[in-house]
Formats: structure tokens, sequence, C-alpha cells
């Protein structure tokens, strides 16, 4: 049995709780879950995890972001983006990689460009992919 591989981002994170309240710039190089409330911006940071109590009005950027809360603002990511069924985003996305699930809600525009070593960017929604896809809008 091969040993499992030794992630140190994943086992670094900083939790703003669900009491906390925090306006400005907020910025990290370790993982970041937010269950409170942030008004600014998020980022630089390599993961960023907006909880179902979240709610954003800010700008994300980081490697990975997964919504489950409510965020008003744009988010871009250099990996992927994940909107579960629960989230709410009023804002504009922009990654790779783009996920929204069935039953979030979702208003804004959709910009995909794959990096240049990898193939083309895939939506995917509703249990299936859609592919290529380079830019477009769903509202």
């Amino acid at each position: 049995m091969a040993a499992a591989q030794h992630d140190p981002v994943s086992e670094r994170a900083s939790i703003l709780g669900p009491t906390l309240r925090f306006k400005g710039e907020l910025s990290t190089a370790d993982d970041l879950v937010i269950h409170g409330l942030v008004e600014g911006t998020v980022g630089p940071a390599p993961k960023v995890t907006i909880g179902p109590e979240a709610h954003l009005k800010a700008s994300v950027n980081a490697d990975v972001i997964i919504v489950e809360g409510q965020v008003e603002g744009d988010l871009k990511a250099g990996v992927s983006i994940t909107v579960r069924s629960k989230a709410r985003v009023r804002g504009n996305l922009e990654a790779p990689a783009i996920h929204i699930a069935e039953g979030a809600t979702f208003n804004g525009g959709i910009k995909m460009e794959s990096r240049a070593s990898e193939a083309p960017a895939a939506v995917s929604g509703h249990g299936r992919d859609v592919s290529p896809v380079r830019t477009g809008t769903a509202n």
C-alpha cells in the first residue's frame, strides 16, 4: 500500500467564524474558510470556501473558489469555481473550469479561458458537461 501524499496547503486554513464581520482587504497564503460577513476584497489565496452561512459583498481572487453561501461580487479563480446547490451568486465568474450545481442561484457573466497547456475549458451544470466554452453569460 502506497503512503498518502502529504499536502501542506490543505492542512493550513484560516477560518472566519459566523459571528465575524470583516470590512477591507483580506489575503492569506493559507486556505480560507468564511462563515461570516465580509465586505471588500478577498485574496489572493490558494483556496477560498464560502460557507453556507456566509455573506460576501466582495470580489474574490483565489486558485480554487467554492461557494455554498451568498456572494455579491466578482469571483476570479486560477483553477476552478464551484457554486453549490444552495448558493446565491450575483457577479461575474472567471476561471478555466466552472461548475454551477442545479438549484444554485446565479446572476452574472461567465468568462472561461483554459490555460495554454490545458485542454479547452468546460462548463458543467445539471449533471452534464458542456464544452468547449470560451466566454458567455448566464442569468
